[in-house]
């Protein structure tokens, strides 16, 4: 779907959106149109329990197509985040009545009816919210009917700050192609995405200026990466370590670096996993993706920023080759670490790409994104990330970046109590401690990785996937984190 800008007047075909505000109000634009068709709307409304409550929708069928009737309450609560859901919700109605172009009547909500400063940006946002709503998966989808498939084709905005709203829907395009890159990641089949396609995928960025490196399995045992490697040593498929390097900033800032666990299956290794619901284990590769799709936002809109993205990609099979419960395996960082269950496997990719990222970039702090435990969903279920810092200031600008997005979060606790419980008899640190406090442990084992660098741990396993839709992500993989993390960057690190 292309989104578009133009100057607020009435459309002459395709569907159209008219905010209402509590009370059945119609702003003029909109009264004028329910003129137009002779009252239509106002009796639609009269006739439906539709008063104009906020995020309340009508949907009335006119001579040119939908008419969405759209709540805007009592306007208190308009900003670009509640723009942003309306446009994914707005785009969900139409894709249901099959329209193949919407308008937006985008009229100020003030009492003098006179936009301000932020109407361009929001405007901007409704669209982004729209574009958002509109991801498909269904490339191995033969048989789909004609029918089945959507035929929305253009979304435009009509506001009166048309040429400023474009200029900042141009960004949030970008991301929205980051965010659409982590969905198809988190989506493919493990047959189709594995280590080393993977890392192909990864080698697409080059095009918008990415610069790639790929580590196969002998460049990291001469780097001493057994934590890493042991994981795969089970798979056919060999493991891969993919260095991203986004350059966009001055030459001597230093960079800041973010690390995602790509394990493209888990079968929980010989610590086998049940069957039921192994399926979804093609998505434990979703922090990978999500960096990938950061990667990909931050080079599409050409963030002013020096960004390392770095992802350790393996499978986790049961073989005759594979790590076993009792195996002691010697990381990057020489810290000799204790299996005692195959299936915390994810915590042993991270341990060597957050040693090798800090030893080599020296960034301005690291932040990882994993699929890590079950515990964190019990804990959190799938509406907040759960994470973890050692550094306050980087823990308040993830929460203004949080608010500013969307995507929510919610920190944990870390402490020495808890760092104990993955003290070794044998090794320096064991894989995984008792259940109790499961997500917080994991946590603590990465910790020992970071050599007291500034550091946060988000623990993504309740939201890469969804099983119901919401405004902007429909159901399935989410690419969740890449608009929150492109807003974490766009406002502290920029230069």
């Amino acid at each position: 779907m292309k989104i578009g800008f133009q100057k607020l007047a009435l459309p002459k075909k395709g569907a159209v959106v008219v905010g209402v505000m509590d009370g059945r109000k119609l702003l003029p634009l909109g009264a004028e149109f329910d003129e137009q068709l002779g009252g239509l709307l106002s009796r639609a409304m009269k006739a439906n329990k539709f008063t104009g409550k906020a995020k309340q929708t009508l949907s009335v069928f006119g001579e040119t197509g939908t008419v969405l009737l759209y709540g805007l309450g009592d306007g208190s609560a308009i900003d670009e985040l509640w723009c942003e859901n309306a446009g994914g919700a707005i785009v969900a109605a139409i894709l249901a009545a099959g329209d193949k172009e919407v308008s937006v009547l985008f009229e100020p909500h003030t009492a003098d009816g006179v936009a301000d400063e932020k109407t361009a940006d929001r405007a901007a946002r409704l669209a982004f919210g729209g574009l958002l709503r509109t991801y498909r998966f269904d490339k191995y989808k033969t048989k789909l009917k004609k029918e089945d498939k959507p035929v929305l084709q253009k979304l435009t905005v009509l506001t009166d700050q048309a040429s400023a709203a474009k200029k900042a829907a141009e960004a949030l395009e970008a991301i929205a192609e980051g965010v659409f890159l982590a969905r198809d990641l988190v989506s493919e089949p493990p047959n189709v995405l594995y280590p080393v396609s993977y890392a192909k995928r990864c080698e697409e960025l080059e095009d918008l200026g990415v610069k790639i490196e790929i580590l196969d399995e002998k460049q990291m045992a001469k780097l001493g990466m057994g934590a890493l490697l042991g994981v795969g040593q089970g798979s056919e498929r060999e493991s891969r370590l993919v260095i991203m390097r986004w350059e966009g900033g001055p030459k001597k800032q230093q960079p800041i670096a973010f690390v995602g666990k790509g394990v493209c299956f888990d079968t929980g290794g010989i610590s086998l996993k049940p069957a039921g619901g192994m399926e979804d284990m093609k998505w434990d590769m979703g922090g990978s993706a999500t960096v990938v799709g950061l990667m990909k936002a931050l080079a599409g809109r050409k963030a002013k920023a020096n960004v390392i993205g770095v992802v350790g990609l393996v499978e986790n099979m049961p073989d005759g080759n594979a790590q076993r419960p009792g195996d002691v395996v010697t990381s990057m960082s020489g810290q000799t670490i204790e299996i005692i269950n195959t299936d915390a496997e994810g915590r042993l990719v991270l341990a060597d790409a957050l040693w090798y990222t800090q030893d080599r970039f020296k960034p301005q702090f690291m932040l990882d994104l994993a699929t890590l435990t079950g515990a964190m969903m019990v804990a959190l279920g799938q509406v907040n990330c759960g994470y973890f810092s050692n550094n306050d200031d980087l823990v308040a600008k993830l929460e203004a970046a949080s608010k500013a997005s969307g995507e929510k979060i919610w920190r944990m606790p870390l402490g020495d109590e808890y760092n104990k419980m993955m003290d070794s008899d044998i090794a320096d640190v064991k894989n995984a401690g008792a259940r109790w406090g499961g997500s917080i442990t994991a946590a603590c084992f990465l910790e020992r990785f970071v050599n007291e660098l500034p550091w946060a741990h988000m623990d993504i396993a309740g939201m890469a996937w969804s099983s119901k839709d919401s405004p902007t992500v429909p159901k399935g993989g989410t690419g969740w984190g890449v608009r929150l993390l492109d807003e974490m960057v766009r406002a502290n690190y920029e230069a």
